[in-house]
């Protein structure tokens, strides 16, 4: 599938180019009509079509709107699409984003009802303890983002005290509203809480784990979860 938003993206000729409006800045008043132009990519070609999607033409791709605002949760219900919404990185507005969604929800020949998913950062170990020390890692990189430094992850510390201020810890707190950071057990409860909250139908999971083999864990951790195990 497909998850779109309000942003720009290459092109490969001047034609694609200039479909895609690559090189001015998007706006909020342009987005829908770029939307409703990349569904149709997707469509069986119209008559006088000049932009064909190779080799996305009549594949009828699942296409969904991604969005952390309000107008991003207004445009998905208005045009009938499938809703996330980006709490991985910007939860604050979630339950009245989705509650906009679903009040607005028009069906369409996409959908015939409400479809939503949340994004959730995940740090997920064999205990609450290691998971705990794993997730320094994501809270040091969202510590240099609001200090405009590198983003490059790094290694896991043993306690982020004396590395941030008291309003900086907020901040990353707020970030991390959704997280779920812990044991398998741990994770499952935190994740049986969202859904009886906000009843979405799907998450998706980030991870800032800095070891490759501990991330790949986190992953297989949440399908053991999803499959009940």
């Amino acid at each position: 599938r497909i998850e779109l938003g309000l942003g720009r993206a290459p092109g490969t000729d001047q034609m694609t180019m200039r479909a895609l409006r690559r090189g001015r800045q998007e706006t909020e008043d342009q987005f829908p009509q770029d939307v409703l132009e990349i569904l149709q990519y997707f469509k069986d070609p119209i008559p006088g079509q000049r932009i064909v999607a190779t080799p996305g033409q009549s594949t009828h791709v699942p296409v969904w709107l991604l969005g952390s605002s309000l107008f991003s949760a207004q445009l998905a219900a208005k045009l009938g699409l499938p809703y996330s919404f980006a709490s991985h990185f910007a939860p604050r507005m979630l339950g009245q984003a989705i509650q906009l969604y679903r009040d607005n929800f028009e069906p369409s020949e996409y959908l015939d009802r409400p479809y939503v998913s949340m994004g959730v950062p995940t740090c997920v170990a064999d205990t609450d303890e290691e998971a705990e020390y794993l997730a320094t890692s994501a809270y040091q990189r969202v510590l240099a983002l609001i200090r405009g430094q590198s983003l490059k992850l790094k290694a896991p510390i043993d306690s982020m005290e004396g590395l941030w201020s008291p309003p900086e810890k907020m901040s990353v707190d707020n970030f991390f509203a959704m997280a779920q950071v812990g044991s398998k057990e741990t994770v499952k409860a935190g994740l049986e809480a969202l859904i009886a909250k906000y009843n979405v139908d799907e998450f998706i999971f980030t991870c800032d784990i800095y070891d490759t083999e501990k991330r790949l864990h986190n992953f297989e951790l949440l399908m053991q979860i999803k499959n009940g195990q």
